[in-house]
């Protein structure tokens, strides 16, 4: 059974997000050795960061491999339109700072389900990611009651 497209067929998908700190880009298969490394050494940060209480990701390392075939599944999503997830990149050295995921909603009193996440080592931009993503929402995205846990 396939999901319902979480955008309309009409909407154009923004293809990134640039500030003067970070950018996101579509993640890829691409960025599958960035993003493991990234999360498998700020798994408890991760786990603290609000949204992700009581998620079953990220719960404990995995091979690069299996995160492979995660990403492969978000790249299908986003290709399905049942989903989209970024990678946020550091806007001057292209490092893998962290994620932002859009996906169908968790609750009928929402639109869309958001999460985003930084690296341990970034953790002072959370708090900037995040405002960045709700004003990208706001004025990019045809949502109109996310559900983006606050920072």
């Amino acid at each position: 059974m396939r999901s319902q497209p979480l955008v309309p067929d009409t909407f154009v998908v923004p293809a990134s997000l640039v500030t003067t700190r970070f950018c996101l880009e579509p993640l890829s298969i691409g960025h599958n050795m960035a993003d493991h490394t990234a999360w498998t050494t700020s798994l408890q940060h991760i786990q603290q960061t609000p949204g992700f209480a009581g998620r079953s990701w990220p719960a404990a390392p995995e091979t690069l491999t299996v995160n492979g075939e995660h990403l492969a599944k978000h790249q299908r999503d986003s290709t399905d339109r049942t989903g989209f997830t970024y990678a946020a990149l550091d806007a001057d050295t292209g490092d893998y700072i962290g994620c932002v995921y859009f996906y169908p909603p968790r609750s009928a009193e929402f639109d869309v389900d958001v999460r985003s996440w930084v690296r341990v080592e970034q953790a002072d931009l959370d708090a900037l990611l995040y405002d960045a993503v709700r004003t990208w929402l706001q004025h990019a995205w045809p949502w109109t009651t996310p559900d983006y846990a606050r920072r």
